[in-house]
Protein backbone atom coordinates (compact mmCIF):
# COMPACT_ATOMS: atom_id res chain seq x y z
CA UNK A 1 0.00 0.00 0.00
CA UNK A 2 1.17 3.17 -0.90
CA UNK A 3 1.75 6.05 1.78
CA UNK A 4 -0.70 8.27 1.03
CA UNK A 5 -3.20 5.12 1.37
CA UNK A 6 -1.89 4.04 4.27
CA UNK A 7 -2.36 8.01 5.99
CA UNK A 8 -5.38 8.56 4.01
CA UNK A 9 -3.82 11.90 3.17
CA UNK A 10 -4.07 13.12 -0.39
CA UNK A 11 -0.44 15.33 -0.05
CA UNK A 12 2.72 13.51 0.51
CA UNK A 13 3.54 16.49 2.91
CA UNK A 14 3.90 15.94 6.55
CA UNK A 15 3.99 18.69 9.39
CA UNK A 16 6.71 17.65 11.68
CA UNK A 17 5.37 16.97 15.26
CA UNK A 18 7.47 19.75 17.15
CA UNK A 19 7.36 20.13 21.31
CA UNK A 20 6.82 23.39 22.27
CA UNK A 21 5.32 25.04 18.59
CA UNK A 22 3.07 22.65 17.52
CA UNK A 23 -1.40 23.17 18.17
CA UNK A 24 -4.21 21.67 17.36
CA UNK A 25 -5.44 24.48 15.83
CA UNK A 26 -1.63 24.41 13.15
CA UNK A 27 -2.29 20.21 13.22
CA UNK A 28 -5.95 20.96 11.62
CA UNK A 29 -5.29 23.07 9.47
CA UNK A 30 -2.54 21.08 8.01
CA UNK A 31 -4.88 18.36 8.06
CA UNK A 32 -7.85 20.13 6.42
CA UNK A 33 -5.78 21.01 3.34
CA UNK A 34 -4.62 16.99 2.71
CA UNK A 35 -1.69 16.93 4.57
CA UNK A 36 -0.75 15.22 7.56
CA UNK A 37 -0.98 17.30 10.51
CA UNK A 38 1.27 16.91 13.87
CA UNK A 39 1.25 17.22 17.73
CA UNK A 40 4.21 17.10 19.68
CA UNK A 41 3.56 15.74 22.72
CA UNK A 42 7.19 14.56 24.10
CA UNK A 43 7.19 17.41 26.40
CA UNK A 44 3.33 16.71 27.65
CA UNK A 45 1.58 14.99 30.74
CA UNK A 46 -0.15 12.41 29.47
CA UNK A 47 -3.43 14.49 30.28
CA UNK A 48 -2.00 17.54 28.93
CA UNK A 49 -1.41 15.09 25.31
CA UNK A 50 -4.96 13.79 25.86
CA UNK A 51 -6.07 17.07 25.88
CA UNK A 52 -4.11 17.96 22.61
CA UNK A 53 -5.31 15.20 20.46
CA UNK A 54 -9.10 15.80 21.49
CA UNK A 55 -8.98 19.63 21.08
CA UNK A 56 -7.61 18.50 17.09
CA UNK A 57 -9.65 16.26 16.81
CA UNK A 58 -12.32 18.86 17.33
CA UNK A 59 -11.26 20.65 14.88
CA UNK A 60 -10.53 18.35 12.15
CA UNK A 61 -12.01 14.58 10.96
CA UNK A 62 -8.70 13.95 8.88
CA UNK A 63 -5.83 11.90 9.72
CA UNK A 64 -2.88 13.14 12.07
CA UNK A 65 0.30 11.84 13.78
CA UNK A 66 1.05 12.52 17.21
CA UNK A 67 4.78 12.27 18.62
CA UNK A 68 6.66 11.14 21.82
CA UNK A 69 10.33 10.66 23.00
CA UNK A 70 11.80 6.50 22.93
CA UNK A 71 14.77 8.04 24.75
CA UNK A 72 16.54 5.77 27.39
CA UNK A 73 15.90 7.50 30.78
CA UNK A 74 19.45 8.20 32.76
CA UNK A 75 19.78 7.52 36.22
CA UNK A 76 20.91 9.86 38.45
CA UNK A 77 24.10 11.79 38.38
CA UNK A 78 24.15 14.18 41.11
CA UNK A 79 27.88 15.22 41.17
CA UNK A 80 27.60 15.76 36.98
CA UNK A 81 24.30 17.90 37.79
CA UNK A 82 26.17 19.81 40.54
CA UNK A 83 29.09 20.33 37.71
CA UNK A 84 26.95 21.46 34.94
CA UNK A 85 24.65 24.04 37.59
CA UNK A 86 28.05 25.35 38.53
CA UNK A 87 29.44 25.83 35.02
CA UNK A 88 26.13 27.76 34.30
CA UNK A 89 25.98 29.27 37.83
CA UNK A 90 27.53 32.67 36.90
CA UNK A 91 25.32 33.07 33.75
CA UNK A 92 22.11 32.69 36.74
CA UNK A 93 24.53 35.92 38.23
CA UNK A 94 24.33 38.04 35.08
CA UNK A 95 20.32 38.34 35.68
CA UNK A 96 20.31 38.40 39.56
CA UNK A 97 19.48 35.07 39.58
CA UNK A 98 20.63 31.89 41.60
CA UNK A 99 20.65 28.48 39.62
CA UNK A 100 18.50 25.47 41.36
CA UNK A 101 20.41 23.34 43.75
CA UNK A 102 18.82 19.85 41.81
CA UNK A 103 17.97 18.86 38.45
CA UNK A 104 14.99 17.39 37.73
CA UNK A 105 13.78 14.55 34.82
CA UNK A 106 11.16 17.11 33.32
CA UNK A 107 10.26 14.62 30.13
CA UNK A 108 9.83 11.06 31.18
CA UNK A 109 10.06 8.46 27.62
CA UNK A 110 7.39 7.05 26.23
CA UNK A 111 9.75 3.48 27.22
CA UNK A 112 9.27 4.36 31.08
CA UNK A 113 5.50 3.19 31.24
CA UNK A 114 2.26 2.66 29.28
CA UNK A 115 0.68 6.07 30.21
CA UNK A 116 1.12 7.89 27.13
CA UNK A 117 0.20 4.03 24.97
CA UNK A 118 -3.33 4.13 26.74
CA UNK A 119 -3.87 7.42 25.53
CA UNK A 120 -2.89 7.06 22.03
CA UNK A 121 -4.68 3.77 22.30
CA UNK A 122 -8.07 4.98 24.07
CA UNK A 123 -8.15 8.40 21.24
CA UNK A 124 -6.72 6.70 17.85
CA UNK A 125 -5.25 9.06 16.05
CA UNK A 126 -4.06 7.85 12.36
CA UNK A 127 -0.43 8.17 13.19
CA UNK A 128 2.20 7.90 16.22
CA UNK A 129 5.68 8.84 15.63
CA UNK A 130 8.71 8.17 18.04
CA UNK A 131 12.16 9.86 18.61
CA UNK A 132 15.21 9.05 19.74
CA UNK A 133 14.62 5.32 19.73
CA UNK A 134 12.14 2.69 19.23
CA UNK A 135 9.06 1.22 21.61
CA UNK A 136 9.14 -1.69 23.06
CA UNK A 137 7.31 -4.68 21.38
CA UNK A 138 4.64 -4.75 23.51
CA UNK A 139 3.95 -1.36 22.98
CA UNK A 140 4.20 -1.95 18.92
CA UNK A 141 2.11 -4.69 18.65
CA UNK A 142 -0.56 -2.63 20.98
CA UNK A 143 -0.78 0.05 18.67
CA UNK A 144 -0.45 -2.14 15.15
CA UNK A 145 -3.59 -4.09 16.75
CA UNK A 146 -5.40 -0.92 17.20
CA UNK A 147 -4.84 -0.47 13.14
CA UNK A 148 -2.51 2.95 14.36
CA UNK A 149 0.41 3.40 11.80
CA UNK A 150 3.90 3.77 13.57
CA UNK A 151 6.73 5.53 12.55
CA UNK A 152 9.82 6.12 13.77
CA UNK A 153 13.25 8.95 13.02
CA UNK A 154 16.65 7.33 11.68
CA UNK A 155 19.63 9.37 11.16
CA UNK A 156 21.66 6.48 9.52
CA UNK A 157 20.98 3.16 7.83
CA UNK A 158 22.30 0.97 11.32
CA UNK A 159 19.05 3.01 13.01
CA UNK A 160 16.72 2.33 9.97
CA UNK A 161 17.43 -1.14 9.86
CA UNK A 162 16.43 -1.79 13.61
CA UNK A 163 13.21 0.42 12.68
CA UNK A 164 12.33 -1.59 10.03
CA UNK A 165 13.16 -5.32 11.82
CA UNK A 166 10.95 -3.98 14.98
CA UNK A 167 8.31 -3.77 12.58
CA UNK A 168 7.58 -0.29 12.33
CA UNK A 169 5.36 0.90 9.47
CA UNK A 170 7.28 4.07 8.06
CA UNK A 171 11.21 5.46 8.74
CA UNK A 172 11.13 8.92 8.72
CA UNK A 173 14.61 9.76 7.05
CA UNK A 174 16.01 12.74 9.66
CA UNK A 175 19.01 14.91 7.65
CA UNK A 176 21.88 16.77 9.41
CA UNK A 177 20.01 19.75 8.67
CA UNK A 178 16.43 19.39 10.32
CA UNK A 179 16.15 21.73 13.11
CA UNK A 180 15.33 20.42 16.81
CA UNK A 181 16.56 17.25 18.21
CA UNK A 182 18.61 15.14 16.30
CA UNK A 183 16.51 11.63 16.42
CA UNK A 184 19.62 9.57 16.62
CA UNK A 185 19.44 6.48 19.44
CA UNK A 186 23.07 7.03 20.44
CA UNK A 187 24.42 10.35 21.36
CA UNK A 188 27.50 9.18 20.68
CA UNK A 189 27.06 7.86 17.32
CA UNK A 190 25.76 10.45 14.81
CA UNK A 191 26.58 10.04 10.97
CA UNK A 192 25.38 13.81 10.09
CA UNK A 193 24.54 12.48 6.76
CA UNK A 194 22.57 14.95 4.76
CA UNK A 195 18.56 14.20 3.83
CA UNK A 196 19.39 13.19 0.33
CA UNK A 197 22.07 10.57 1.05
CA UNK A 198 20.27 9.25 3.78
CA UNK A 199 17.30 8.89 1.83
CA UNK A 200 18.80 7.23 -1.16
CA UNK A 201 20.49 4.75 1.87
CA UNK A 202 17.66 3.89 3.27
CA UNK A 203 15.62 3.51 -0.06
CA UNK A 204 17.85 1.31 -1.39
CA UNK A 205 18.56 -0.62 1.67
CA UNK A 206 15.45 -0.80 3.33
CA UNK A 207 11.91 -2.09 2.51
CA UNK A 208 9.58 0.65 4.37
CA UNK A 209 8.19 3.65 3.11
CA UNK A 210 10.62 6.56 3.73
CA UNK A 211 9.84 9.86 4.69
CA UNK A 212 12.44 12.57 3.94
CA UNK A 213 12.86 15.12 6.88
CA UNK A 214 15.32 17.50 7.29
CA UNK A 215 15.99 21.37 5.23
CA UNK A 216 13.18 20.88 3.14
CA UNK A 217 11.32 24.63 2.89
CA UNK A 218 9.79 24.43 -0.73
CA UNK A 219 8.26 22.50 -3.31
CA UNK A 220 10.92 22.36 -5.09
CA UNK A 221 13.33 20.51 -2.71
CA UNK A 222 10.25 18.44 -1.72
CA UNK A 223 10.10 17.26 -5.43
CA UNK A 224 13.86 16.27 -5.17
CA UNK A 225 13.31 14.52 -2.57
CA UNK A 226 10.59 12.60 -4.14
CA UNK A 227 12.47 11.57 -7.10
CA UNK A 228 14.75 10.02 -4.71
CA UNK A 229 12.72 7.74 -3.78
CA UNK A 230 10.87 9.09 -0.43
CA UNK A 231 7.61 8.62 -0.51
CA UNK A 232 6.62 12.22 1.23
CA UNK A 233 7.75 14.83 2.91
CA UNK A 234 8.18 16.15 6.56
CA UNK A 235 8.81 20.05 7.29
CA UNK A 236 8.91 21.42 10.54
CA UNK A 237 10.69 24.83 10.25
CA UNK A 238 8.63 25.54 7.47
CA UNK A 239 5.93 25.77 9.96
CA UNK A 240 7.43 27.52 12.87
CA UNK A 241 6.62 31.67 11.52
CA UNK A 242 2.87 30.23 10.99
CA UNK A 243 0.28 32.10 12.77
CA UNK A 244 -0.94 29.09 14.39
CA UNK A 245 2.18 27.99 16.23
CA UNK A 246 3.04 28.47 19.32
CA UNK A 247 6.33 30.16 18.81
CA UNK A 248 6.86 32.93 21.12
CA UNK A 249 7.62 36.51 19.16
CA UNK A 250 11.10 36.22 20.04
CA UNK A 251 11.29 33.22 18.76
CA UNK A 252 9.57 34.87 15.24
CA UNK A 253 11.95 37.69 15.46
CA UNK A 254 14.94 35.28 15.51
CA UNK A 255 13.63 33.15 12.54
CA UNK A 256 13.74 36.35 10.54
CA UNK A 257 16.96 38.08 12.12
CA UNK A 258 19.32 35.74 12.99
CA UNK A 259 18.81 33.05 10.22
CA UNK A 260 21.97 31.09 11.23
CA UNK A 261 21.91 27.69 12.89
CA UNK A 262 24.23 25.70 15.30
CA UNK A 263 23.53 21.94 16.55
CA UNK A 264 24.25 21.81 20.82
CA UNK A 265 23.98 19.74 23.16
CA UNK A 266 24.06 22.56 26.05
CA UNK A 267 20.68 23.44 25.96
CA UNK A 268 18.83 19.95 26.58
CA UNK A 269 21.67 17.70 26.86
CA UNK A 270 20.99 15.74 23.32
CA UNK A 271 22.57 17.36 19.72
CA UNK A 272 19.82 19.65 18.53
CA UNK A 273 19.96 22.10 15.64
CA UNK A 274 19.29 25.82 17.36
CA UNK A 275 18.99 29.71 15.64
CA UNK A 276 22.66 31.04 16.98
CA UNK A 277 21.99 32.38 20.82
CA UNK A 278 24.19 32.69 24.11
CA UNK A 279 24.32 28.92 23.50
CA UNK A 280 26.37 29.09 20.96
CA UNK A 281 28.11 32.26 21.88
CA UNK A 282 28.49 31.99 25.58
CA UNK A 283 28.47 28.34 26.75
CA UNK A 284 29.79 26.58 23.80
CA UNK A 285 33.14 27.31 24.09
CA UNK A 286 36.27 24.85 23.62
CA UNK A 287 37.06 24.41 27.54
CA UNK A 288 33.03 23.49 27.99
CA UNK A 289 32.21 21.57 30.90
CA UNK A 290 30.57 17.81 30.00
CA UNK A 291 26.72 18.94 29.94
CA UNK A 292 24.69 16.96 31.93
CA UNK A 293 22.37 14.43 30.40
CA UNK A 294 19.00 15.11 28.90
CA UNK A 295 16.55 16.12 29.94
CA UNK A 296 18.11 17.20 33.23
CA UNK A 297 20.39 19.15 31.10
CA UNK A 298 16.76 20.92 29.59
CA UNK A 299 15.98 21.66 32.71
CA UNK A 300 18.08 24.31 33.51
CA UNK A 301 18.44 25.65 30.58
CA UNK A 302 14.75 26.12 30.60
CA UNK A 303 15.30 28.01 34.21
CA UNK A 304 18.13 29.90 32.35
CA UNK A 305 16.21 31.21 30.06
CA UNK A 306 13.15 32.10 32.34
CA UNK A 307 15.50 34.23 34.05
CA UNK A 308 17.01 36.38 31.42
CA UNK A 309 13.88 36.80 29.61
CA UNK A 310 12.57 38.14 32.80
CA UNK A 311 14.78 40.68 32.10
CA UNK A 312 13.81 40.89 28.11
CA UNK A 313 16.65 38.77 27.30
CA UNK A 314 15.48 36.12 24.87
CA UNK A 315 19.06 34.47 24.03
CA UNK A 316 18.80 31.17 26.05
CA UNK A 317 15.67 30.54 24.65
CA UNK A 318 15.43 27.05 22.37
CA UNK A 319 14.59 28.77 19.25
CA UNK A 320 14.72 25.23 17.18
CA UNK A 321 15.15 25.47 13.56
CA UNK A 322 16.36 24.12 10.61
CA UNK A 323 19.91 24.74 8.40
CA UNK A 324 17.62 26.55 5.36
CA UNK A 325 15.76 28.78 7.23
CA UNK A 326 16.77 31.43 6.02
CA UNK A 327 13.92 30.32 3.27
CA UNK A 328 11.21 30.30 5.54
CA UNK A 329 7.70 32.25 4.75
CA UNK A 330 5.50 33.58 6.73
CA UNK A 331 2.51 32.36 6.06
CA UNK A 332 -0.65 30.80 6.99
CA UNK A 333 -0.17 26.98 7.20
CA UNK A 334 -3.26 26.23 4.87
CA UNK A 335 -1.54 28.72 2.40
CA UNK A 336 1.71 27.16 2.70
CA UNK A 337 0.36 23.90 1.69
CA UNK A 338 -0.95 25.05 -1.64
CA UNK A 339 2.27 27.02 -2.16
CA UNK A 340 4.10 24.12 -1.72
CA UNK A 341 1.64 21.78 -3.86
CA UNK A 342 1.62 24.11 -6.20
CA UNK A 343 5.64 24.06 -6.54
CA UNK A 344 5.94 20.36 -6.37
CA UNK A 345 3.82 20.51 -9.44
CA UNK A 346 5.46 22.94 -11.28
CA UNK A 347 7.14 21.41 -14.48
CA UNK A 348 11.04 22.58 -14.76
Amino acid sequence: MHLLQQLDIKHPILLAPMAGVSTATLAAEVSNQGALGALGLGASTPAQARQQILDTQHLTSAPFQVNFFCHQSPTLDSAAHQAWIAALAPLFAQYGATPPSTLNCIYPSFLDHDDYLDVVLALAPKAVSFHFGIPHAAQIAALKHAGIVTMVSATNLAEAQLIEQAGIDVIIAQGIEAGGHRGIFNIDIDAALSTADLVKLCVAECQLPVVAAGGIMNGQQAKHMLKLGASAVQLGTAFVACPSSAAHAAYRYALKNNPHTHITRSISGRPARSLMQHWQTRVDRPDRAAVAAYPYAYDLAKQLHAAAAAQDDHGYGAFWAGANVAQIRPLAAPDLINQLVLEMNQTA
